[in-house]
């Protein structure tokens, strides 16, 4: 199935909790209006005095929760993210992307950008055509670029997300009928 250029919209503009508490209330609107929406928003861990706020994926559909932070970072790197928790949780959404109708991911970042995290998931996503919505990181917008050239690029607020959503939906049902 051709993916639609318009079907992958990328957040920019706000701090990641401000981004992942859109992505969750929105997810969770779409999802009471009908629509299965999968994937995961990531939620802090709350501890004080951390450069890296990595803590927890959160499983739109399920509400399950894989822990992504480690206490004692690998000695080559300051980063307290857990990439096998990443994994984990990718691995969850990959059984859940087929039936979707639409997917929201936490974001694309470090992980992502060497082809790792949730990369598995969004190449899935993609290769079945379904609409993704996610952040990136400012480090790694190349490779996003580079990785979703066609990818659209939305304010944070809830107009835009739904304004986006709406759009979709014609194209998908313009292609339906055609």
């Amino acid at each position: 199935m051709k993916h639609p250029a318009s079907s992958i919209a990328t957040v920019v503009g706000a701090d990641d909790p401000t981004i992942q508490a859109l992505f969750a209330a929105t997810a969770a609107k779409w999802r009471a209006d009908g629509l299965n929406v999968v994937g995961l928003v990531a939620e802090t861990h709350g501890l004080e005095n951390r450069v890296c706020r990595a803590g927890y994926l959160r499983d739109v559909a399920s509400g399950k929760i894989f822990s992504i932070y480690v206490e004692t970072p690998r000695a080559e790197t300051s980063c307290h993210l857990d990439a096998d928790g990443v994994d984990a949780a990718c691995g969850e959404i990959l059984e859940q992307i087929s039936a979707s109708d639409l997917v929201v991911f936490s974001k694309f970042g470090k992980l992502e950008a060497d082809r790792g995290g949730l990369a598995r998931a969004f190449d899935a996503a993609i290769t079945a055509g379904k609409p993704i919505l996610t952040t990136v990181s400012d480090r790694h917008r190349d490779a996003w670029r580079g990785f979703a050239a066609d990818a659209v690029y939305l304010s944070p607020d809830e107009a835009a997300l739904e304004q986006w959503r709406e759009a979709i939906k014609k194209e998908r049902d313009a292609a339906l009928q055609g």
